[in-house]
């Protein structure tokens, strides 16, 4: 089998931020590194399904909205990809500051009842908001 791009990276020389992988049929994915790979430092498993849910809700409710695609967590659990269509980095950059600062808001978890969700009672809402500070700082220093 064919080695996937994702896998032909060379992690130990990836930083936190916010990177541009590929565009494939018109769809960019973005490469949002909460962490330094292999660096020891995670995002908890319950702080990432709480992020994806902040997040997937903010951006799927932005003036972009029409061009969310998918947004989710890697399976490293150094960060997320957002994938988008017709949208340049600077317009990713800016939604991003902007939907992380409404997340930070959040007093719940959007869609964390039973019906809602099929892990609902594996969330954190205080890791996940400190995991957005952080991260929100790193977009403020691109």
């Amino acid at each position: 089998m064919d080695k996937i791009p994702s896998f032909s990276k060379n992690h130990d020389v990836l930083s936190a931020g916010l990177h541009e992988c590929n565009v494939l049929h018109g769809v960019t994915t973005w490469d949002l590194r909460f962490k330094k790979p292999n660096d020891g430092d995670y995002v908890s498993p319950k702080a990432a399904h709480t992020v994806e849910h902040l997040l997937a809700t903010v951006l799927r409710n932005s003036e972009y909205k029409n061009n969310i695609i998918y947004f989710g967590p890697m399976g490293c659990r150094t960060g997320f990809y957002l994938l988008t269509a017709d949208m340049s980095y600077a317009q990713v950059l800016q939604l991003l500051k902007e939907s992380f600062l409404i997340a930070l808001t959040f007093k719940e978890v959007p869609g964390n009842k039973r019906e809602e969700c099929g892990n609902y009672l594996e969330h954190d809402l205080n890791d996940a908001l400190k995991e957005c500070e952080n991260y929100l700082k790193i977009l403020n220093s691109l």
